[in-house]
Parts: structure tokens; C-alpha cells; sequence
């Protein structure tokens, strides 16, 4: 299991992502959802809108090419915001860094986590890759 992150470190993650500074390396599975909840309560920042964007110039900076196969992709990004945002609005305010460390301890902490909801046809397809695509196993529990 990995050390949680501190609420400095969360900050750090998000504003990486914001300022395309954050080294390629630490773009894992667990920073997306830091960086997530970092945005999620960021005020001068709105999650929904800005998320999809921010990845984007963040791939292109790191030199990830936002393709049908790579970089950016709207479902699993839509959904993982989807994800936080009901675990954020269900939990009572521990601190950022408490509530993203319990989160991590569940389901969503797993890389693979959507598969129970889509299909890995349908997940990895170009079409979920570029825009929401309906989950087809079973529908999302928020």
C-alpha cells in the first residue's frame, strides 16, 4: 500500500496538473484522484469544465499525444469525477487529505476499478476514449 498523501502534496499534484509542471512520472493512478479532489474544492476552479482540458495540456506538455489510444480519455476521467465528487459530497469534512486517503483504501483505489461497470471493449474503445460512454455491465452506484 502506498503512503497517503498529505494536504501539501495534494496541492502540489493539483496545481501540477494546472501548470503542466508535475513530472510525468508521478501522473499515476492515484495522483488523477488527488488532483480530482484538489479541483473538486479548488474555488477558482470548476472540476467538470476545467479537468478535461487541464489533462489535456498536461499530456501534450509531458509529451503524451492525445490520440483514439493514448493520453486524455473522457469516460474514465468523467467517471472517476463522478466518483469523487460523491465521495466528497457523502463524507464529512476530514480534510482533503483523510477523505482522498479513505477513498484510495476502496474500489476506486484500484486502476481497474471501472471494469465492473464497462466492458474492456467498450471502455478502452476510441469512442469512450472522446466522449461519455454509458457504462454496459452495470450502471455506476452515483
Amino acid at each position: 500500500m502506498h503512503a497517503d498523501y498529505s494536504a501539501a502534496e495534494i496541492a502540489r499534484i493539483g496545481q501540477g496538473l494546472a501548470d503542466r509542471s508535475l513530472p510525468r512520472a508521478e501522473w499515476t493512478h492515484r495522483a488523477h484522484f488527488a488532483a480530482a479532489f484538489w479541483l473538486l474544492r479548488h474555488p477558482a476552479l470548476e472540476a467538470w469544465h476545467d479537468m478535461p482540458a487541464l489533462i489535456r495540456a498536461y499530456n501534450e506538455a509531458a509529451g503524451v499525444p492525445n490520440t483514439d489510444t493514448s493520453g486524455y480519455h473522457a469516460t474514465i476521467t468523467l467517471a472517476s469525477l463522478r466518483a469523487a465528487s460523491a465521495w466528497l459530497v457523502a463524507q464529512p469534512d476530514d480534510g482533503l487529505e483523510t477523505s482522498l486517503a479513505a477513498f484510495l483504501r476502496g474500489p476506486c483505489g484500484r486502476s481497474d476499478w471501472l471494469l465492473q461497470y464497462w466492458s474492456r471493449e467498450r471502455l478502452f474503445s476510441p469512442a469512450a476514449r472522446r466522449a461519455w460512454a454509458d457504462p454496459n455491465l452495470a450502471a455506476l452506484p452515483f
